[in-house]
C-alpha cells in the first residue's frame, strides 16, 4: 500500500527500515487539526499517482507524542522525508498541491538515479561492461549525476585510469564522497618505489616529494607523511607546496578521524607557521 498508519512501535520498519527500499514521507497530524485536513487528501492523492515510487505514513500526534518530539515536531501538519534511514527534508504547514509535489520529487529517485543504481547492481553481478556503458550514458545526459560520477570513476581508478577519473570527478558536486575519489585518484601511480627510495637518496626536494607521494600511492601513509613533511621544511616554493597539496589529499582520503590526519595536520601547520 501506499498509504499507511504508523505508530511509535512500527515506525523503525515501517519507516526507516523501509526507506532503504524507497523513499518514505511521513505526515505527523492530528484529528483536531484542520490544515491537516486539507493538506492529508493531498499527500493520499499523489502517494496514490506515483505508484510505489514512494509511500506516505501517517503519524497521529495525539497517539505517538514521544515520536512526534524525536523528530522535533513542533506544529502541525509537519511532513518529513526520509531515505536510507535518514531525515532528508521537511516542511511544516498545509502548503499549496504545486509545492508539495515538488517537495515529493525532491524525494524521489529520478529515471537518471534508477539507471545509475542499476549500473552499480550490473557492476556487483560482475558485468562490468553493463556498468560502466550504463554510467557513461547517464552522465552523457547529466555530467554531474554524482552516483554515476563516481561509480564510473571509482572505475576508472581501480583500472589505473586516475587522469580519466579526475576528468570525470571535476564536474561533480565536491561532496565527500568525490572529494575522497579525487583525493585517491591523485595519489594514484606513484611509480616503482624501490627506484623511487634508491632517487631519494641524494636528498634533493623533487626526489623526496616523488618518493612521498610513491610511499602515500603504496598504502605506507605514516612514511609518506613524514617524507612529505620534509619536503615542506624545505621551503623550496613549488615543490614545498606541491608536498603540502599531497598532505591534503592523504587528510581527505584518510578521513578527519584517522589518527594521521589529526597528528599531521598539526605536525604540517607548525611546518608552515
Amino acid at each position: 500500500m501506499s498509504v499507511t498508519d504508523v505508530t511509535t512501535a512500527e515506525f523503525a520498519t515501517s519507516v526507516l527500515q523501509r526507506s532503504h527500499q524507497v523513499p518514505v514521507v511521513v505526515d505527523f497530524w492530528a484529528e483536531w487539526c484542520g490544515p491537516c485536513k486539507v493538506l492529508g487528501p493531498v499527500l493520499e492523492r499523489l502517494a496514490a499517482e506515483a505508484n510505489g515510487s514512494w509511500e506516505l505514513a501517517k503519524v497521529d500526534v495525539d497517539q505517538n507524542q514521544q515520536l512526534a518530539m524525536q523528530f522535533g515536531v513542533q506544529g502541525i501538519p509537519t511532513v518529513i522525508a526520509f531515505k536510507d534511514g535518514e531525515a532528508v527534508n521537511r516542511f511544516t504547514g498545509a502548503l499549496p498541491e504545486a509545492q508539495v509535489r515538488e517537495f515529493v520529487n525532491g524525494v524521489v529517485p529520478s529515471d537518471l538515479d534508477i539507471a545509475a543504481e542499476r549500473a552499480h547492481i550490473a557492476l556487483e553481478e560482475g558485468d562490468e561492461a553493463l556498468a560502466e556503458q550504463t554510467w557513461r550514458a547517464v552522465l552523457e545526459r547529466d555530467p554531474a549525476h554524482e552516483i554515476a560520477g563516481t561509480g564510473l570513476a571509482a572505475l576508472l581508478l581501480e583500472r589505473g585510469l586516475s587522469s580519466e577519473a579526475i576528468e570525470v570527478l571535476e564536474r561533480l558536486a565536491p561532496t565527500e564522497g568525490v572529494r575522497q575519489l579525487m583525493a585517491a585518484s591523485r595519489l594514484t601511480g606513484g611509480g616503482d618505489l624501490a627506484a623511487l627510495e634508491r632517487d631519494a637518496a641524494d636528498g634533493t626536494p623533487g626526489s623526496l616529494l616523488a618518493f612521498g607521494k610513491g610511499l602515500a600511492a603504496a598504502g605506507a601513509y605514516e612514511r609518506g607523511f613524514d617524507t612529505l613533511l620534509e619536503v615542506v621544511s624545505m621551503r623550496e616554493p613549488e615543490l614545498s607546496d606541491q608536498a603540502r597539496l599531497v598532505m591534503l589529499d592523504l587528510f581527505e582520503l584518510l578521513g578527519p578521524d584517522h589518527p594521521l590526519t589529526a597528528a599531521y595536520r598539526r605536525r604540517l601547520a607548525s611546518a608552515l607557521f
